[in-house]
């Protein structure tokens, strides 16, 4: 595969390969030691809320150091926030390197339920627009980089692809997104995976419970997988006509064609809750501004190498060549 010369890049960069800690053989070990254990190093932020123009507000957090470099744009997973240790030790690791960076907690999942009736879905690209546009305005004259997790990656892919050579975006880094939504959702309800999915839906219903003491239009939710909480609640609150129109509009797999700023892809063989067969190697090779990284081992999310450290190392090196 041969890659295009662009303004900011010349592609591929020399990536560390990736060597799995002696004891981390599972996915699932990746998976979940990496979610549960890490111990969380969160820098000092400023937590703020910016308008939108629904009459709601995005919660974000600012770790501006004064730099003249880039400000990175993060972006975390299905139920998480800029607390996951993902977003925080990344934010950490930014810092040390010289880089501000602002964190977007998703509709919901900031330190308070946001006022409208709509959450944050895989495919929201709408406050990805507003989130960018305030960085530009907050930091004149600088780039905005983005690094996005899991949703958020789907959510990064299908905003750099909308909008081709007009992203605010000029540099950005997708770990562990889902290309194909309907195939991840079905997967999340077989065998270990449906771990995951309980706990997933646990805090989602928890979350429209406490929306309908405020709001009685709230749609009802009465199955057990995320599949029917996206086909009785998400699609209906952002306009989709059921749970498959929203993963076929959504999915990240229909918009790496599209992509015109420097892109890595991250992603492990044996990710369980997002498959990489789903994802479209063809037209990621022929497109001279992407670049992937597909490990043997590892998780969703969660890479615990030898040495440590291997999935920021990759990130800072992607964002600083």
């Amino acid at each position: 595969m041969k890659y295009a010369e662009t303004k900011t890049i010349r592609l591929p960069v020399d990536i560390e390969p990736f060597k799995p800690a002696w004891w981390a053989a599972h996915s699932h070990i990746h998976t979940v030691i990496a979610s549960q254990l890490t111990r969380v190093r969160k820098p000092e932020v400023q937590r703020i809320a910016i308008s939108t123009p629904d009459n709601d507000f995005l919660e974000i957090d600012v770790c501006d150091i004064d730099s003249d470099k880039p400000v990175v744009a993060l972006f975390h997973g299905l139920e998480g926030s800029t607390d996951r240790h993902y977003i925080a030790n990344l934010m950490g690791e930014l810092k040390k390197a010289g880089f501000s960076s602002v964190g977007l907690n998703f509709r919901g999942c900031g330190s308070r339920m946001n006022e409208q009736p709509r959450f944050y879905h895989s495919g929201a690209t709408d406050d990805y627009r507003i989130f960018f546009s305030w960085i530009k305005d907050q930091f004149p004259g600088q780039e905005v980089y983005a690094v996005g997790y899991s949703l958020g990656a789907n959510a990064l892919v299908k905003y750099l692809g909308e909008e081709a050579d007009h992203s605010l975006v000029s540099r950005a880094v997708a770990i562990s997104p889902p290309y194909d939504l309907k195939e991840g959702s079905i997967r999340m309800q077989k065998g270990f995976n449906k771990i995951y999915e309980m706990r997933f839906l646990k805090t989602l219903v928890e979350k429209l419970e406490l929306k309908k003491e405020r709001l009685q239009s709230m749609p009802e939710f009465n199955g057990n997988s995320i599949y029917e909480f996206d086909d009785q609640v998400t699609a209906k609150l952002h306009g989709f006509d059921g749970a498959d129109d929203y993963y076929r509009q959504c999915s990240s797999r229909h918009f790496y064609k599209d992509v015109q700023v420097p892109l890595l892809v991250i992603h492990s063989k044996e990710d369980t809750l997002c498959p990489i067969e789903f994802a479209p190697v063809k037209e990621m090779d022929s497109n001279p501004h992407i670049q992937t990284c597909f490990t043997e081992k590892g998780g969703h999310v969660g890479f615990i190498s030898s040495p440590p450290g291997w999935l920021y190392r990759t990130v800072l090196k992607w964002l600083t060549q």
